[in-house]
């Protein structure tokens, strides 16, 4: 049985999410997220002005007059979401920690998805995949997904984007819209990887940072500790030509992220835990969809 304290985590998550789409979202998801092709749907008799590259001539054939297959979009997409589970996720100082704000906004993707029936998936790594639930459609699927999201306990704490976006092209063969949730806090050579995935499936970068990750408060002396190695640095955040140089080398990572996924062809979505989700979601959504007009 399920704990009420869960239950009530999740209801809160579902309600908040629900209500930005219908306040915010309704209909971008949709449109900007098309079917991944037309399927046949039936056949009917030729109509003066009908494409003749439509006659079904196996139906002509038999019945002696003519007759056209009808298509459909096939609209059902499949979401994976992949989602960065690494100990750096657990840092925030303004109004959100790393990964509450990646766990509402799966949940908002994951609502978003299933409102137009389509499946959902979940990939959570560190320095290894540690959990995959296959695509499925439903909301009692999708309630799992977000009760994974909120209380999974990861067993490592380092990062390996690499091994997650292999195995994410090892398991889904079918072409899929990934989101990939993480704060990017790597020093691997991504650019081949997601290259390669981008190929096939429709990939959206999703960058979730912390204002303190790029500007330094003048506090003094501080111990800066690294949660994913344990490795810590005494720093001397007094001293301005430190935290000028603090702010000058997040700029340049973030600007060299930006240039990675803009040569591959790659959206990027970057949000801090200043501001939310919401607004760098919707912008998304509007962009992608004035370059589909």
């Amino acid at each position: 049985m399920i704990p009420k304290e869960v239950l009530e985590n999740v209801r809160r998550i579902e309600i908040k999410t629900k209500s930005i789409i219908n306040d915010l979202m309704s209909g971008d998801y949709q449109s900007v997220f098309k079917g991944q092709g037309m399927e046949f749907s039936e056949v009917r008799t030729y109509i003066e002005g009908d494409d003749i590259r439509t006659i079904d001539w196996n139906v002509t054939a038999r019945t002696g007059e003519p007759y056209i297959k009808k298509y459909v979009e096939e609209r059902e997409l499949t979401v994976m979401l992949i989602v960065d589970a690494s100990a750096s996720g657990d840092f925030g100082t303004v109004k959100q920690m790393k990964t509450e704000m990646a766990v509402e906004l799966c949940a908002l993707l994951a609502f978003s998805a299933i409102r137009n029936n389509d499946q959902v998936g979940l990939i959570m790594f560190t320095s290894e995949v540690e959990k995959f639930i296959p695509p499925k459609k439903g909301k009692n699927h999708v309630l799992r997904v977000i009760r994974e999201l909120l209380y999974f306990k990861p067993e490592k704490r380092g990062t390996n984007i690499n091994a997650a976006i292999n195995y994410f092209s090892k398991v889904q063969r079918k072409k899929a819209v990934a989101f990939f949730v993480s704060d990017f806090l790597t020093n691997e050579n991504i650019e081949s990887a997601f290259r390669v995935a981008s190929k096939k499936h429709d990939m959206i970068a999703v960058a979730i940072k912390d204002p303190r990750e790029a500007e330094l408060p003048d506090v003094g002396l501080i111990e800066m500790r690294d949660p994913e190695t344990g490795q810590a640095l005494l720093i001397d955040s007094g001293s301005k030509a430190f935290r000028e140089r603090f702010l000058s080398e997040s700029n340049k990572r973030a600007e060299a992220l930006e240039n990675l996924f803009r040569s591959i062809g790659m959206d990027l979505i970057t949000m801090s835990t200043e501001t939310g989700y919401v607004e760098p979601l919707v912008k998304f959504f509007k962009k992608r969809e004035k370059s589909l007009v």
